[in-house]
């Protein structure tokens, strides 16, 4: 996984609310277990039409959005089922960042496992925020000082520390199974002496 400190980008914004994850991605494509191609995929029922078209009027087809590795979204994001799928397919199309004044709860911790920053924050700011996506300018996202930078306006958000330090060494759940390795291989060894029927 990626190391995650700082990122910039030209927001895009999703003014919807309750995107679940079968808009993220719908079902048809979950038959993958790998964690690229599918950025194509991603909103599919919104960005492409039923002939296979890219619905032109759609945020994240237009120009510069569809370069934008921030989303700004509406409420309760990432709702429904927790399929993992959702944050790969972010990830693939480019999207490291998204801001929201809520996520469901399965949907924000798989985004963390896959070197996706949630940032929670209030609706005031979220309206601030948008006036960035409208004007086309960047924003900066500051992992490391939990702030987000625009132009003269700084915005605090808060994270949990375990998991700001993942997205800073760019952990996941294999990379901390790999940090015990010697204490595993201990308690393996100590098994065999201990149990040798096992």
């Amino acid at each position: 996984m990626k190391k995650f400190k700082n990122l910039k980008s030209i927001p895009a914004y999703l003014s919807l609310q309750n995107i679940d994850t079968d808009m993220i991605i719908p079902k048809q494509f979950l038959k993958t277990i790998k964690r690229t191609g599918l950025g194509k995929s991603l909103f599919y029922e919104m960005r492409y039409d039923e002939q296979g078209k890219m619905i032109k009027d759609f945020i994240l087809n237009k120009t510069p959005y569809d370069k934008s590795k921030i989303l700004i979204a509406g409420k309760n994001f990432g709702c429904g089922s927790s399929r993992e799928h959702a944050p790969w397919a972010l990830s693939d199309f480019g999207i490291k960042c998204i801001i929201s004044s809520s996520f469901a709860d399965i949907f924000y911790n798989n985004c963390f496992k896959n070197g996706i920053l949630p940032i929670k924050i209030e609706e005031k700011i979220i309206n601030e925020l948008v006036m960035y996506f409208e004007t086309k300018k960047e924003i900066e996202v500051d992992l490391i000082n939990q702030k987000i930078n625009c132009g003269n306006k700084k915005f605090q958000f808060k994270i949990d520390s375990f998991q700001k330090k993942c997205l800073l060494e760019g952990l996941d759940d294999i990379d901390l199974s790999f940090k015990k390795i010697d204490q595993i291989k201990n308690f393996e060894i100590k098994l065999k002496q201990d149990k040798p029927w096992i």
